[in-house]
């Protein structure tokens, strides 16, 4: 599935009358929100545009995120760019999701079984966040990696991660993606879904195909201690993945997922 070019910012920073809502602290964060999968270099007049915000203020945002460490101006003059020290915001999210070393060799034996891509993903906003990824040895189609982020409504991974929620947490979730789309889009992105999660019901697993006409997969949620909710998919393209085909992957998504839990439950 290939990446957004820049995720949209959930919550415009000015957009909120909620009086303990801190809008600095939401301006800032939407200038490291601005930078997408394949961004290495943005200009102020670039974050401004994708951040939504005035380029005299996206100026000394991006000044003070450099004197913090988290942006880089580049050599030449000429833009900023992410820095590693960024990646201390989310080791301890990475570090508490203990269950991806445990994954790790079970999704790349079936990777190598299907010559597929295996992800483990958690919602980021509208959308999920790669947080394990394995490629098999063969050529794949999708070369997206850890922190690439993609639509939860019309991807296998997304819809996996929908139907492992409990109704009363999928339903407002359902209405903020409802929001987020377009009016014409929204009666066929529903009825992808709802189809989806009633596949689940009845088989444990769900499709994708709905984001990109070339590509589609399947996934099955992991629910964790503490009722945490990741989803688990198998993708490529769609010429290779047939229903049936998808469907077996499904069951071994299914049996992967448990082997999972139990690791994480047993601690072995």
């Amino acid at each position: 599935m290939r990446p957004t070019a820049s995720a949209p910012i959930a919550v415009h920073p000015d957009d909120t009358d909620d009086r303990q809502f801190v809008i600095a602290l939401a301006r800032g964060l939407s200038v490291l929100q601005a930078f997408g999968p394949g961004d290495d270099l943005l200009t102020n007049a670039e974050i401004a545009t994708r951040a939504r915000l005035p380029k005299a203020t996206i100026t000394r945002l991006t000044y003070t995120l450099c004197k913090l460490g988290y942006l880089a101006r580049d050599a030449s003059g000429s833009g900023y760019r992410l820095d590693p020290h960024i990646l201390t915001l989310g080791y301890p999210v990475l570090a508490r999701l203990g269950m991806r070393q445990l994954a790790r060799p079970l999704m790349q034996a079936l990777a190598e079984r299907e010559g597929l891509t295996v992800s483990m993903g958690m919602r980021d906003g509208a959308h999920m966040i790669f947080v394990e990824r394995v490629r098999s040895s063969a050529p794949v189609v999708l070369q997206q990696d850890i922190g690439t982020r993609v639509p939860i409504a019309t991807t296998a991974l997304g819809r996996g991660y929908l139907a492992g929620l409990p109704e009363a947490e999928r339903k407002p979730l359902l209405e903020e993606l409802r929001a987020a789309s377009a009016a014409k889009q929204w009666p066929a992105i529903r009825k992808g879904v709802e189809r989806e999660i009633a596949r689940h019901r009845k088989m444990g697993y769900c499709f994708g195909g709905d984001w990109d006409a070339e590509l589609t997969g399947v996934a099955v949620p992991l629910v964790l201690k503490g009722r945490t909710v990741l989803s688990v998919s198998c993708a490529g393209a769609r010429a290779l993945l047939p229903d049936a085909r998808l469907a077996t992957i499904g069951e071994r998504l299914k049996d992967l997922v448990r082997r999972i839990a139990l690791a994480q439950e047993t601690g072995l």
